[in-house]
């Protein structure tokens, strides 16, 4: 538990997992050294400098003390420099598209369901796509079987293309350790390779209405024979083409009768 710092997931789940990890642990094993030096600090003052029996008046008193607050002022700043440095690292290592993903979904976020459109490239052969409804929770256990379901190759580069149909939603799967926003009229991006196969449980992570509660969906890494098993069921079944931005709406808009 201590490795990964108590995150909701096993290292090696996508090519991002380790490196948040690490940023992660590490950040929080140098905020607990810092912490204790400080404490330590803290209590050394308090021991060494409090006031004894038997004394009177005021301690003499120092109106600066310029090595001192150098070091108040360099050590913070440098700390700053050092958390920005491996932030800023990582974070480009994560959002880095300069290369084609072998895989690209257009993932549609909808009040309170999910649309999924896999696109024609290297992996895809045929633009497919598939539909979500939403999930009813009526107290019983929830039937994770009829849950839209987000199929993804192991050990393919995939853009997850975030788009929303009518609110602000958030795309969250936290087996993968990434969220982000879905903004109505932006598309924002999520890269990752996922790197083992297994069935992960995804939920919109904005407010976004009466329902938002309801607005779950799962994520199926798989093989790439049985993803393309998965496309050519999707062909099958008629789900040919995309649901584009034909099928969004603007709910703060209002026809007048």
């Amino acid at each position: 538990m201590v490795e990964k710092g108590w995150l909701p997931t096993e290292r090696g789940t996508t090519s991002n997992t380790d490196r948040i990890m690490d940023l992660w642990v590490n950040s929080w094993i140098a905020a607990l050294v810092v912490g204790i030096i400080t404490w330590g600090l803290i209590v050394w003052c308090l021991v060494a400098y409090r006031r004894r029996k038997g004394t009177v008046g005021f301690p003499r008193q120092t109106s600066f003390n310029l090595p001192l607050e150098v070091f108040y002022l360099t050590i913070p700043l440098f700390m700053v420099l050092v958390f920005f440095y491996f932030t800023d690292r990582d974070q480009q290592a994560i959002d880095d598209r300069s290369q084609p993903a072998d895989v690209v979904v257009d993932v549609r976020g909808k009040q309170w369901a999910w649309d999924f459109n896999y696109k024609k490239g290297e992996v895809i052969t045929e633009d497919v796509h598939e539909a979500g409804v939403q999930a009813h929770l009526t107290g019983e256990a929830v039937d994770k079987e009829k849950l839209p379901t987000l199929y993804l190759p192991v050990g393919k580069s995939v853009d997850v293309e975030l788009n929303s149909r009518d609110v602000i939603h958030s795309f969250w799967v936290p087996a993968f350790l990434q969220k982000r926003d879905m903004i109505p009229g932006k598309t924002n991006y999520i890269r990752f390779t996922p790197t083992k196969e297994g069935t992960y449980d995804g939920k919109c992570a904005e407010l976004c209405g009466e329902y938002h509660s309801e607005m779950l969906f799962r994520v199926k890494v798989v093989s790439e024979s049985e993803f393309q098993a998965h496309m050519n069921q999707l062909r099958q079944d008629g789900n040919t083409g995309l649901l584009g931005e034909e099928y969004d709406r603007n709910p703060s808009l209002t026809e007048k009768k």
